[in-house]
């Protein structure tokens, strides 16, 4: 009876988890055309002193794959929210700095995914 209950929370944790993904996903889209883990990233650069993190670092503060860590680095440096630099001391390092737009992008972003939340957990 323990494991049925157990099994039976763990489908309602998974089922409010891919909604409030799925409502976080479209409000950061509607509402500043960045997904959720654009947002992710943002995010976990905006929290660091500098605003900079090695891209393995990254890749670890967002939960991501290093490879679509890459790929969404790209394209938001493509757009002028980030931007990478080789390290000074170790030409194989490579930073990604959140640029001022960037900052203005979460902050405003913050607050949607905030909003969202709130209404989705009530």
């Amino acid at each position: 009876m323990a494991d049925d209950n157990r099994a039976q929370t763990w489908r309602e944790l998974a089922r409010t988890y891919t909604r409030v993904s799925a409502a976080l996903e479209s409000a950061l889209q509607q509402s500043h055309a960045v997904s959720a883990n654009d947002f992710e990233i943002l995010s976990a650069l905006t929290s660091t002193d500098g605003g900079y993190l090695r891209m393995q670092r990254l890749a670890d503060a967002t939960g991501l794959p290093l490879s679509t860590t890459s790929r969404l680095v790209s394209r938001l440096e493509t757009v002028g929210l980030l931007a990478r630099y080789v390290c000074p001391d170790d030409r194989r390092g490579v930073f990604t700095q959140i640029t001022p737009d960037g900052r203005r992008m979460q902050k405003a972003a913050a607050r949607t995914f905030g909003r969202t939340l709130d209404q989705e957990l009530a």
